[in-house]
């Protein structure tokens, strides 16, 4: 073998070595579903509700395919859509044209691709599910 030739070899096993080693570091990635349970992780859910007051309403988040989250305060607002979860993806720009200040599960919500502009599909929200956090009981 030649000079050349095996400085490639050595060169190609190192790479090979230092890639499997990344790999195995490579932590494992969640589902939506997964991200959705991480966020509400110590947190109970509540009675459904139907609507919600938006101006209360912090931030939105959307977990591909599976649902929308609205953070009011301590409260997390989990909505499964009724229809048209498969146009949920995290990467789309969501518009809502609530009637007043409350959005209800009669709403319509439609996405957006936000690289091209074009209309991604619509979505028909559920009810609205609250999740507080638990709070810990004082020792008596």
């Amino acid at each position: 073998m030649t000079k050349t030739a095996s400085t490639i070899a050595a060169a190609l096993a190192a790479g090979s070595l230092l890639l499997a080693g990344v790999a195995a570091d490579a932590k494992p990635r969640l589902t939506p579903e997964q991200q959705l349970e991480k966020t509400l992780e110590g947190r109970v859910a509540g009675e459904p509700v139907s609507c919600i007051y938006l101006p209360r309403v912090n931030s939105t988040r959307i977990y591909d395919k599976t649902a929308i989250v609205y953070e009011a305060g301590n409260t997390i607002w989990v909505n499964r859509p009724e229809s048209g979860a498969s146009s949920l993806d995290d990467s789309s720009i969501m518009v809502t044209t609530p009637w007043g200040s409350q959005l209800c599960n009669v709403d319509i919500v439609r996405m957006i691709d936000r690289n091209v502009g074009f209309w991604r599909g619509s979505v028909g929200l559920g009810q609205f599910v609250p999740y507080t956090k638990v709070k810990a009981e004082k020792a008596g």
